[in-house]
């Protein structure tokens, strides 16, 4: 395959940064995207240039850290699937592919493709775990969990917090990542002791990160690659509404 990459490069976060195009003429439909620009890299160090920064790790769709637009959608054409997943047979020969990095104020160009996603993090912080002493390790069996309601909660726990839902939302929103972080506690009963709080720090922490507002177009479930659900997002509502109800009550007391 011959192709013509346009590809944001920008050398620090305090740089302008531009496209700058390249051609390829020996990529195979066997290889997979990152595996593509893993030989456009080859190709720049033969000719002594600066190789592209992206960032990868796992490249089988679990880290999340392959963060980047291809042709204008989170990580390329296709359904539920990383950049490190989208096969190179989605492209045809002669195409021309726009890449370039999450375009989102609260996840800096670090350089090139990488963004820094660690506002995730101070999200998780602020309260994505069970602050609660629970001892020994109980009896797998010791809480009893409705089948359905265990398997929507595992959905929910396979976010993998790629940035990608943050990316499609035109209002640069984080809601589907916090309400799948929430959703995965507040489904079970291990993670309730919290649940008067953890909602409320979360979206706090969210909204002075910069995230954006929800208005529910679901560009974010479209373009989740692990098809995290809307509906975890009316359960982070809910959840928010009880602890901000709890506040009040406690403040007046």
């Amino acid at each position: 395959m011959k192709l013509t990459l346009k590809i944001w490069r920008q050398k620090s976060p305090k740089d302008q940064g531009e496209f700058e195009t390249y051609h390829l003429d020996d990529a195979s439909q066997d290889m997979t995207f990152l595996e593509m620009l893993d030989a456009l890299n080859e190709k720049l160090i033969d000719e002594d240039k600066d190789t592209i920064a992206f960032e990868h790790d796992c490249r089988e769709g679990i880290c999340g850290s392959c963060a980047m637009m291809i042709n204008g959608r989170p990580h390329g054409p296709g359904q539920e699937i990383t950049t490190c997943q989208l096969n190179m047979k989605a492209f045809k020969d002669e195409d021309t592919i726009t890449v370039e990095p999450w375009r989102v104020q609260s996840f800096p160009i670090i350089k090139d493709l990488v963004v820094d996603r660690s506002a995730f993090e101070k999200i998780m912080e602020a309260g994505g775990f069970v602050d609660v002493d629970v001892g020994a390790i109980p009896e797998a069996n010791i809480y009893p969990v409705e089948k359905k309601i265990a398997e929507e909660a595992f959905d929910a726990a396979e976010c993998i917090g790629c940035g990608a839902c943050v990316a499609a939302c035109k209002n640069s929103s984080a809601m589907l990542f916090v309400a799948a972080k929430v959703s995965q506690y507040a489904l079970l009963p291990q993670g309730r002791p919290g649940g008067l709080t953890r909602a409320w720090n979360m979206v706090t922490e969210m909204d002075e990160l910069g995230f954006g507002s929800c208005t529910n177009t679901g560009a974010c479930e479209a373009e989740c690659p692990k098809g995290i659900s809307l509906a975890h997002i009316a359960r982070l509502n809910r959840e928010f509404l009880k602890a901000g109800f709890n506040k009040v009550g406690i403040e007046k007391e």
